[in-house]
């Protein structure tokens, strides 16, 4: 029997896309597995349309799927899921909120892959083999809404966070852009957007362009109050002594592909501040070499007391105000209040009314 093409259909609702992002999260989290979205909507043929392709890569090998994103709710929906995914010549997966453990068997036996957001799954091809079921659910059985974690905190949501508040045009950013700038999973940014939207930060999203950040304020100040806790530990502190203390003042810390924070940038900003404590962010790229020569061509030795401190940079953003040597205002802001010294904390003020506060936040 001649199976009809996979209907014509609407443009999947951003949720169904964060609801793939997050079941590719889930599925890392409990296989190490790494999937990355391919298409939203791909066409194949006349009338044929599926929700997306993905990839997995499993030990460096790609697996495509052809995806279709559904709550199962009967057995006979298994059925047709696999009806419409036989209509495709790549493989097909099912993509839910929730597996539950008779549905994970049933899938098994009509032999109907699947990924949901608890990270369970079945996948099975040459040289993969998954079976993930029983794991708990994050899904609101009376509302149907997604049950998310709140993510303000976590290292990832505040990389993700800090590129926003820094460059609100990525708001409205094809996802790889953030990836880029944040230096993040890319099936993390929905998850961050989720949960930024879910608790008033932001708002928009269904058409392109209208995303905008709300209460910047508030968002301002929940991010500089958790990185010192959250992320800054994080970056691999190390610290340094210089037997001279006023070695940085003739230093092209650019040199070492680093930027200044803290103290030091706050004086080149705003030239009220008279550094006590040097702070370095370093690139990750030839990250040993540079911090090696920057260690060598000044005298510094290691001490673990010492008042300069070097940190990983953890964002890729165009340098501010044609300043390459200094990292983000709000970063300045954040590494002063994290120190208990009330002159910077007078600074930190000066830098938030100059050049944080009035930021346009629309993209």
């Amino acid at each position: 029997m001649n199976i009809p093409p996979h209907p014509q259909k609407e443009r999947i609702p951003q949720k169904e896309q964060l609801l793939l992002e997050q079941a590719l999260t889930a599925l890392q989290g409990a296989t190490g597995i790494v999937g990355k979205i391919v298409a939203i909507e791909p066409g194949f043929g006349p009338g044929a349309r599926a929700d997306a392709t993905i990839e997995l890569n499993v030990g460096g090998r790609l697996y495509p799927y052809v995806v279709e994103i559904k709550r199962i709710d009967r057995f006979a929906a298994i059925g047709q899921i696999k009806q419409q995914l036989d209509n495709f010549r790549q493989p097909g997966l099912l993509v839910a909120p929730r597996i539950t453990t008779e549905t994970a068997d049933k899938c098994r036996e009509l032999d109907v892959q699947f990924i949901d957001a608890n990270g369970n799954a079945f996948l099975q091809a040459p040289g993969l083999f998954v079976l993930v079921k029983g794991q708990r659910p994050r899904v609101n059985e009376v509302s149907g809404t997604t049950m998310l974690t709140p993510r303000a905190g976590t290292p990832t949501a505040l990389r993700a966070m800090f590129v926003l508040l820094c460059r609100p045009e990525l708001l409205n950013a094809p996802y790889r852009e953030i990836k880029q700038a944040a230096g993040i999973a890319l099936g993390a940014i929905g998850w961050v957007f989720f949960d930024l939207n879910a608790r008033g930060y932001t708002t928009g999203g269904k058409e392109k362009g209208d995303r905008r950040i709300l209460e910047r304020q508030r968002l301002v100040e929940e991010w500089v109050t958790n990185y010192p806790i959250k992320l800054r530990p994080k970056l691999n502190p190390r610290r340094f002594h210089a037997l001279d203390p006023n070695w940085w003042r003739q230093v092209d810390i650019t040199q070492y592909d680093a930027q200044w924070g803290g103290e030091v940038a706050a004086d080149k900003l705003t030239g009220h501040l008279r550094p006590n404590t040097v702070t370095i962010y370093l690139r990750l790229e030839d990250a040993r070499r540079n911090l090696t020569r920057m260690v060598v061509d000044n005298k510094l030795r290691a001490d673990p007391e010492g008042e300069i401190e070097v940190l990983e940079a953890f964002w890729d953003l165009p340098p501010p105000d044609n300043r390459p040597d200094i990292v983000p205002p709000l970063l300045v802001y954040a590494d002063l209040l994290a120190t208990m010294d009330p002159r910077n904390h007078e600074t930190a003020r000066m830098i938030y009314e100059e050049r944080i506060r009035g930021f346009d936040t629309k993209a």
